[in-house]
């Protein structure tokens, strides 16, 4: 022991860092790491000025250059702290801010504090150069850009989020890169010599990332997955897939248990269930639905009805914990696509044994319900049951039965249904509950796989009907949970904040409108404001707009109640085949009629999941269905369409079209020759000379001139009325009234659509505005596509790359998808949309994907925004690694 001491005291100190083969590694003649000078700093307990800290250090006269550089960058970066005196102090602790990052298109990002109530940071393009997005990192609050956001700097990055990337591979002076599909990694991945992968210029693959970036040295990475071409037919969706990390392949385990799952109920299974088998029990679904969660049947009771909601028993078939369990709780939910479903559960049981298909007998869990004719639940009872369904119904078919008459034997159970949906919806009405009369959109594709049209799909009483029936179960079942002290995960949908509550009142004083309530407007208020606009010109835009004033629906143990729909208690029981909160109510009430507590873990981080899983679904959906309507407009670029505005920006106008369903953008540098002002209190664009006013829910003839699909971008131009003959009519029918309820998104039961998430965590408030910031397609700052190329990253700011002299690989330059024209948005701006749910009540408009902040220290004022002498690049910009 003695002798090691010894031999430690003679080994120089600067030899005992721990981290000196790594910079060995990096560096031909490396200088202490930056962690083993914190490590020194911290020891000694005082400041140490720079000449004390070197000769501990042994740094050599050739070698004080650099390691003043290194200082001076870990100064830069906060990890130290050099004083008035010029000593070297390491950085406390307590000014460090656990966050995770936020990337933006631009190249910038954003750092969003973990604890609650906190602003974010902007992270500047040098920042953002050592992180990706998603990424843990520690941030240092170091003062406020010009703009007057407050900045921050990454001291540490604690967790690298990103471990592969999607995107296009290119070959470029002898290099391969990879740019990747999420707009939000500004990062080119740089790959390894040989690490190609047989992939081809401009195919799609999926690059593993070997070396994450830092400050002066770009991605590395490795092509493990070669998809095909961009423009092959699914495409879109094995990328969104990726992009948004949805898991879409089970594991052997999960595939193996799904296939010794029993094929048909067994006697054995039925034991302690009621039996349901002669109920004409029926499922109301949509045409292509494969998979039926719920079956319902009425039957008057006194002055009242019978209802009874059968549900499909999943959990008899998954249990804690198993194969099956573990897959459903990482999916979440199902993510419904265009012609193609990610099941959260294997088509043997999704579609098989758990379904009710007809004429089958199956296992369900019952909600059995006794009615008043004024429609308010007497009594209800939950009980495990086995059934036999007598019919597979659609809703055309059912409301087609409703109006004219049918001798099928269930005919006389529907039209009791019917009459029950008529004292629900009476009930509602009287709650308070908001509706808004909106059809969904639908896509009808050709043969290969490509959009022919897009078509409104009008919402009928069979619709409806189903939709109150679930509503009553759930409520039942939230009011069993609590009546029992159990728990499980509420469907909390909070009323609007402060902040969005003002902005709405603002937007609705212009347009003459008003919405009651003062401070706190109830339920009741939102809908009686929800029928009068109803008819309107612009009442697509309101109701977008009511909708985002309101904040998300979540998953949650705690019940705050449901704000849109006007229930004290509201939960999700109805469709436990495609939702995990689903299956995991079902076990909470078993647990109750056993006499035994379910207790699946910590419920809290089981809601935090499966929100986020709710919004990872919508946020592919949402990629997918841009692009095929990107796609679509490509052989429309050229025709002219009516449409409204349906958002307004700093950077232009978003305009829905009427008859296709189609969201574009008019940049600022299409709306005429003047200097244009954006002001958000009036959700205009001004002309400061000509006060040519571009208002929220104005009406505009537009021309499509761009469909970049790489970026799923659409641009239009202003028609003035003398150069209009004739609008190009699209091949749709007559226009509905389209709710933004993307293709393939299954319509939830409950009360209506879910309405889409927004597009990063946390960036709720930062849309806090009631205004719809943006649209379904993402927005752009510019609509010109060119290439530009921006400084080499020496040049391009303050970076750690001056610390000492690397030996770094050289890099081609990146292929960038930046735009440079277009300045940062403040921190408290919204340049595209966040898409806050607001319950089963209706969704607005499908949003672009780029995070904003919640709030920052400093309000900008109404931006003024000068016309650009000519379009900036939407294309990221190339930079040197």
């Amino acid at each position: 022991m003695a002798a090691k001491q010894n031999k430690a005291k003679k080994t120089p100190l600067r030899q005992q860092d721990p981290y000196l083969e790594r910079e060995k590694l990096k560096y031909s003649n490396p200088l202490p790491s930056r962690e083993f000078i914190l490590s020194i700093l911290a020891e000694q307990g005082v400041p140490l000025f720079a000449g004390e800290l070197a000769q501990m250090l042994s740094i050599e006269a050739g070698e004080d250059t650099f390691f003043e550089r290194r200082l001076r960058a870990m100064e830069r970066e906060g990890q130290i702290i050099i004083n008035r005196k010029g000593a070297v102090c390491v950085a406390g602790k307590l000014d460090l801010i656990k966050c995770t990052v936020q990337g933006h298109r631009d190249g910038y990002g954003f750092a969003v504090p973990a604890e609650e109530g906190r602003d974010d940071l902007f992270l500047p393009e040098r920042e953002m150069r050592k992180v990706m997005h998603g990424d843990t990192v520690m941030v240092r609050h170091v003062g406020a850009d010009k703009r007057g956001r407050a900045e921050g700097a990454v001291v540490e990055v604690l967790d690298r989020a990103v471990t592969q990337v999607v995107g296009r591979i290119y070959h470029e002076r002898g290099v391969w890169l990879v740019v990747p599909e999420d707009r939000r990694i500004s990062h080119d991945i740089l790959i390894e010599q040989g690490g190609e992968g047989g992939a081809g210029h401009g195919q799609v693959v999926v690059a593993g990332i070997v070396t994450p970036p830092d400050s002066h040295r770009q991605a590395i990475g490795r092509v493990i997955e070669v998809l095909g071409n961009y423009a092959d037919p699914g495409m879109e969706i094995e990328i969104a897939l990726r992009k948004h990390e949805l898991p879409y392949l089970f594991s052997a385990e999960a595939e193996a248990q799904a296939a010794a799952t029993p094929r048909k109920v067994r006697k054995k299974d039925i034991k302690g269930r009621v039996d349901l088998r002669e109920m004409p029990l029926v499922t109301i679904d949509g045409e292509t639905a494969r998979d039926f969660d719920d079956a319902v049947f009425a039957e008057p009771k006194g002055k009242g009805f019978r209802l009874v909601v059968a549900i499909a028993d999943v959990s008899f078939y998954v249990t804690p914990d198993d194969a099956l369990d573990r897959e459903a709780r990482e999916r979440g939910t199902s993510v419904y696509f265009p012609r193609r479903v990610i099941p959260m559960l294997p088509e043997a049981l999704s579609n098989g044994i758990c379904s009710l298909n007809p004429d089958v007998e199956r296992l369900c869990m019952v909600c059995d319900m006794t009615i008043s004719a004024k429609g308010a639940v007497k009594s209800y009872e939950f009980y495990p049951a086995v059934m036999k369904s007598k019919a597979r119904l659609t809703y055309e078919q059912v409301w087609g039965w409703l109006q004219h008459g049918s001798d099928h034997p269930v005919m006389p159970h529907l039209t009791v249904l019917h009459s029950l949906f008529r004292v629900l919806l009476a009930a509602r009405e009287k709650r308070g509950a908001i509706e808004f009369e909106s059809s969904e959109t639908r896509m009808i594709f050709n043969k290969d796989g490509k959009i022919d049209r897009i078509v409104p799909v009008v919402r009928n009483d069979a619709h409806r009907l189903i939709e109150e029936c679930m509503l009553a179960a759930n409520v039942c079942a939230a009011d069993f949970i609590l009546k029992n002290k159990a728990k499980c995960l509420f469907r909390v949908h909070e009323g609007p904040t402060e902040e969005k509550l003002e902005h709405l009142r603002a937007y609705l004083r212009l347009v003459g409108l008003t919405l009651g309530g003062e401070d706190r407007p109830t339920t009741k208020d939102y809908a009686h404001l929800a029928e009068k606009i109803e008819g309107r010109p612009d009442a697509h835009v309101l109701q977008t707009m009511l909708l985002r004033s309101m904040q998300q629906a979540v998953y949650t143990p705690e019940n705050n109640g449901h704000f849109g729909l006007a229930y004290e208690a509201y939960t999700h029981f109805t469709s436990p085949i495609r939702r995990y909160p689903d299956l995991l109510l079902h076990r909470a009430i078993k647990g109750v009629l056993d006499g035994q507590a379910y207790k699946p873990g910590k419920w809290a981080k089981l809601g935090e999941h499966c929100s986020m899983t709710e919004r990872r679904a919508d946020d592919a959906s949402r990629d997918v269905e841009s692009w095929l309507k990107t796609f679509y407009m490509r052989d429309k670029v050229g025709e002219v369409f009516t449409g409204r505005i349906s958002a307004v920006t700093s950077f232009g106008v978003f305009v829905l079209l009427d008859e296709v369903y189609v969201e574009g953008l008019v940049h600022i540098s299409e709306l005429g020759r003047d200097y244009f002002h954006y002001r958000k209190d009036i959700q205009a664009i001004v002309g400061e000379k000509s006060g040519l006013r571009y208002q929220l829910g104005d009406g505009l003839t537009v021309r499509v001139v761009r469909a970049d699909l790489e970026a799923s971008k659409i641009d239009f131009q202003i028609v003035r009325p003398e150069e209009v003959t004739e609008p190009k009519p699209a091949s749709a029918p007559a226009r509905g009234k389209p709710d933004g309820k993307r293709h393939g998104q299954r319509r939830g039961k409950e009360g209506g659509m879910a309405a889409p998430s927004s597009q990063s965590a946390k960036d709720a408030s930062a849309a806090a505005s009631s205004v719809p910031e943006a649209p379904a397609v993402e927005a752009a700052p510019a609509p010109a596509s060119r290439r530009r190329r921006s400084k080499p990253a020496g040049q391009a700011g303050v970076s750690a790359a001056a610390d000492v002299p690397p030996v770094a690989p050289a890099a081609p330059t990146q292929k960038r998808r930046r735009s440079p024209g277009k300045p940062a948005p403040s921190a408290g701006e919204a340049v595209a949309p966040a898409n806050p749910e607001s319950g089963e009540t209706g969704s607005p408009s499908s949003a672009g994907a780029a995070p904003e902040p919640r709030a920052t220290a400093a309000k900008a004022p109404a931006e003024s925004v000068a016309k650009p002498a000519a379009p900036a690049s939407r294309r990221r910009t190339r930079r040197q690694g």
